[in-house]
């Protein structure tokens, strides 16, 4: 008979439930490997396992997107748990939350509604004695720390490639194509938008895009530079020729802006101007932190052109004084009865949002100082994200449950449907509840559905 260092003495069968959470950084980690030690754990212990729980996603760091560890918890504080123990591989599986308190919170709210914790590869039991509790906490801590030190070798890595040329990620940008590129940095493919690299040792590298968008590049430049254009007026002129954006979008002063300023059209890879790191929230870099490899990319502009841009862009936010900038807010604000980024970016006559927002410190400073509450902004916003969360969380838990039975379920980020076992597709919106003029209750789709695509 298998041994385990945490098995103690056998005892009556008890009905068990397993939790096993997916990794990328270890093959032992595995579900079907974590599925296996767990499974001869609870022979050894006399337990049948009668629960499944099981998370798919990738990250340990919180309970976003960790539909399994959140069904666990409602079953067994609703009582709804037909089981007395939930055996998990090791404390990593439980999870990597930076604040250790959260990962012993979450085994507490367990342990309060009658179901203990078992760790069934850890060299301690977890009976609640001070000796497994220092090293549980020691081992949270591990854990913890290995997601740190994961992201700061991932943050290495990810400097190291941009520092020898190649895309740090994200979208190409209007101009550009992303070239697929062996380790030699031989070209291989181009790639589509949303399309990834499949080897861990290819690379990416920004190339110039069609001829028509590198002139309408270079045609920005020029308007803006030798023609005195403003950004705004660029964006109505290439709305008036029938031109959008790389998304399919109609130009805008913002977007036009992106595209004066970005250093990719002098042949410069700048990377980490905005870092977003272990759930952290999203931090805009000083120059000094930003990672960067020069001329490593073909440029569609001269120096010299970008240059004058930049000084012109300078120029003209910073020669307005600050009763000007709020003035052209508050004559905007009076249009419109409130405000946003989107409208102040459509807006003719404004600078566009990003530089208010440097200029004030921040939008809701700016808006503060024409006495304007945009609270109203902030919670559709936090609303917003929670239905993406929401939306998130169904997409996983389906993924998981078909998973389950055997089938196979892919998830399209471009078009947002779930297909399944390549046979069918499913679209999966949120409707929001609403109280419609007439006074009956309705539930309002944001976005029409295309049965085209299904």
């Amino acid at each position: 008979m298998d041994k385990f260092p945490a098995t103690g003495r056998p005892r009556p069968r008890i009905r068990a439930a397993e939790y096993l959470r997916m990794s990328t950084d270890r093959q032992i980690y595995s579900i079907d490997n974590q599925r296996d030690a767990i499974r001869n754990y609870a022979k050894v212990m006399g337990y049948d396992i009668v629960a499944t729980y099981e998370d798919p996603g990738r990250s340990g760091l919180s309970l976003v997107g960790r539909p399994g560890l959140r069904r666990l918890l409602e079953d067994v504080e609703s009582r709804r748990a037909d089981f007395e123990t939930v055996v998990v591989y090791d404390v990593s599986r439980w999870g990597r939350f930076q604040n250790t308190d959260e990962s012993a919170t979450y085994e507490y709210r367990c342990q309060i509604a009658g179901v203990r914790i078992e760790f069934c590869a850890e060299l301690f039991v977890n009976d609640g004695s001070i000796g497994s509790d220092v090293l549980k906490a020691i081992k949270r801590s591990m854990a913890a720390e290995y997601s740190r030190m994961l992201s700061n070798r991932v943050f290495a890595g990810q400097s190291r490639i941009v520092k020898l040329g190649f895309s740090g990620g994200g979208p190409a940008g209007y101009g550009f194509r992303r070239l697929l590129v062996d380790g030699s940095g031989n070209p291989k493919a181009m790639l589509g938008r949303d399309e990834r690299k499949g080897l861990a040792s290819d690379r990416v590298i920004l190339v110039p895009g069609p001829k028509e968008e590198v002139s309408t590049v270079r045609w920005m430049f020029n308007q803006f530079v030798t023609k005195g254009k403003t950004e705004a007026e660029i964006a109505t002129a290439l709305n008036a020729r029938g031109l959008v954006t790389e998304r399919g979008r109609a130009w805008t002063k913002a977007c036009v802006g992106t595209i004066l300023t970005s250093e990719k059209y002098i042949g410069n890879n700048v990377w980490n101007r905005i870092s977003h790191r272990l759930l952290h929230e999203r931090v805009r870099n000083p120059p000094s932190a930003f990672v960067r490899a020069d001329a490593v990319i073909e440029p569609l502009v001269t120096r010299a052109l970008f240059d004058r841009a930049q000084a012109i862009r300078r120029a003209r936010a910073y020669l307005r004084p600050d009763e000007e900038l709020l003035a052209d807010l508050t004559k905007l604000l009076k249009e419109r009865g409130k405000l946003s980024s989107p409208i102040i970016d459509a807006a003719p006559f404004c600078h566009s949002a990003s530089i208010y927002a440097h200029r004030f410190g921040s939008m809701k400073a700016a808006y503060q100082l024409i006495g304007y509450d945009a609270s109203a902004n902030y919670r559709k916003l936090d609303v917003s994200n929670r239905l993406k969360q929401i939306r998130q969380q169904v997409v996983e838990e389906l993924m998981s449950n078909v998973d389950k039975v055997g089938g196979s379920a892919l998830y399209d980020p471009k078009t947002k449907l779930l297909r399944v076992n390549d046979e069918f597709s499913i679209a999966i919106w949120i409707a929001r509840y609403r109280i419609i003029v007439t006074g009956y209750p309705r539930w309002i789709f944001g976005t029409a559905i295309s049965l085209g695509q299904m």
